[in-house]
């Protein structure tokens, strides 16, 4: 039997196909997902008009084991979904409006992230990436992936060999040929990945250096030498990007500037260099980003 990941998205797709009975059962389920999973069998099945045979009938028509099977499926699915499900989509935000509210989150999330760093911390992480021989950034998911690869983007500047991996397979045999003077960072908003907790393990016994970006009190920060840990509360506008990942990504740039201040002279030549390389295709020798 095919494991039931989506019991709303199961009943939508039988819906109409269902026994009479069953598509009782149905209609009922779908019209108070709010409160469905807190009733007992008898209590849907009454609510129906329908026999408790029926309703553990339509349970095995949706692939779950039985009424108990599906009662925790579907409380888990009702949880996260129904801030999707239902209620008016806004669409006459102005712009200016949009503007504000994004930004001013952005705005909120950075202030609070700064008040919960910790100083000592993010000195010695400068500390660990400032003699690092190889450094490897590693997340999974969306937005910690693409924070990681920032992370890479930032770090090869300074002159120190970084590469991001997004792969949990590849980050297991990446952390298996480091060793002492190497440095893992790891980047994760829950803090839970068993890829990247795993990967951290296998590194630290190496004898690499590892340092978290994460959540507070995560897995992940209990995990490694150094946690930087923050804990920015998401939004409740699911339309909204998520400001931790903009959060992070303003960390990973304090601790390139912190480590830059740390080896200004190479530093300096390598960035350079990378100027130089740039001229011949914009001509433009003013100041500009360097990488465009």
């Amino acid at each position: 039997m095919t494991r039931v990941i989506d019991v709303i998205s199961q009943m939508r797709s039988l819906d109409g196909t269902f026994p009479k009975r069953e598509q009782w059962v149905a209609d009922f389920v779908l019209s108070n997902l709010e409160r469905v999973s807190r009733l007992t069998q008898s209590e849907i099945a009454e609510a129906a008009d329908v026999s408790v045979a029926t309703v553990n009938r339509f349970c095995q028509t949706l692939g779950c084991e039985g009424f108990r099977d599906f009662n925790i499926r579907l409380a888990q699915s009702v949880a996260v979904s129904l801030q999707y499900l239902g209620g008016p989509s806004r669409t006459d935000s102005e712009s200016d409006q949009l503007v504000t509210q994004v930004f001013g989150a952005l705005v909120d999330s950075l202030n609070l992230a700064r008040s919960q760093l910790d100083s000592a911390a993010l000195e010695q992480a400068t500390l660990i990436l400032a003699e690092a021989n190889r450094l490897s950034f590693i997340g999974v998911g969306g937005g910690s992936a693409n924070v990681a690869r920032e992370g890479a983007n930032r770090f090869f500047r300074l002159g120190i060999p970084a590469e991001a991996h997004a792969d949990g397979y590849f980050q297991r045999m990446l952390a298996s040929t480091l060793s002492g003077g190497d440095v893992v960072l790891a980047i994760s908003a829950s803090g839970q990945p068993a890829e990247l907790l795993d990967s951290v393990a296998i590194a630290r016994q190496y004898g690499a250096k590892t340092i978290g970006l994460t959540r507070t009190g995560a897995p992940l920060a209990r995990a490694v030498d150094v946690a930087i840990e923050i804990d920015i509360p998401e939004d409740q506008d699911i339309y909204k990007p998520s400001a931790s990942r903009l959060v992070f990504i303003a960390i990973i740039d304090v601790l390139a500037a912190g480590t830059a201040r740390r080896r200004p002279e190479r530093v300096k030549e390598y960035l350079r260099r990378i100027r130089t390389s740039l001229v011949s295709l914009s001509r433009d020798t003013g100041p500009r980003p360097i990488g465009d």
